[in-house]
C-alpha cells in the first residue's frame, strides 16, 4: 500500500491507537473488549472497520468522549497530526467541561495542609483518633 494513500477502512483498535486515545494497541483492544468503546451507538469488536464519519464513544476512567472520525490512519504519528483524525462533538466537550468543574468544586471544600505532617503532628493525629474511638 502506498503511504500517501488513505485506506477505505481501519481496524478500530488500530485507529484508536493511531489517534492517541490509548498508549498501545493492546490497551485499545482491551478497552474495546471491556465495552469502553462504542461505534455508532453500538458495541464493537477490535477488528471492526471504521470509516470517515463514524461516531465513536470512548470511556477512560471518569472521562467520557464522543468523537466523529474525520480521517483514517494506520500509523501513529505526532499528537498534532493525531488530533486531525477526529473531531469531538459539542455535547461531549460541554459534558467534559461540566465534569471538570464539578470535580474542582468537590475538592474546594477540602482544606489540605500545605505540607505533610511531621512526626510530632502524626503522633497528635493518632492520639486524637484513639480518643475518638
Amino acid at each position: 500500500m502506498d503511504p500517501n494513500e488513505t485506506p477505505a477502512g481501519v481496524r478500530a483498535d488500530v485507529w484508536l491507537w493511531a489517534a492517541r486515545f490509548f498508549k498501545t494497541r493492546s490497551l485499545a483492544k482491551q478497552a474495546i473488549d471491556g465495552g469502553k468503546v462504542h461505534v455508532n451507538g453500538a458495541g464493537c469488536k477490535p477488528a471492526k472497520l471504521l470509516h470517515a464519519g463514524d461516531r465513536i464513544g470512548v470511556s477512560r476512567g471518569e472521562e467520557r468522549m464522543e468523537v466523529v472520525v474525520q480521517a483514517l490512519s494506520e500509523r501513529r504519528g505526532p499528537a498534532p497530526v493525531a488530533q486531525t483524525l477526529y473531531r469531538e462533538t459539542e455535547a461531549s466537550l460541554a459534558a467534559r467541561e461540566a465534569a471538570r468543574e464539578q470535580r474542582k468544586l468537590g475538592a474546594s471544600g477540602l482544606l489540605r495542609p500545605p505540607t505533610r505532617p511531621d512526626k510530632q503532628a502524626r503522633r497528635l493525629i493518632q492520639k486524637f483518633k484513639d480518643e475518638q474511638s
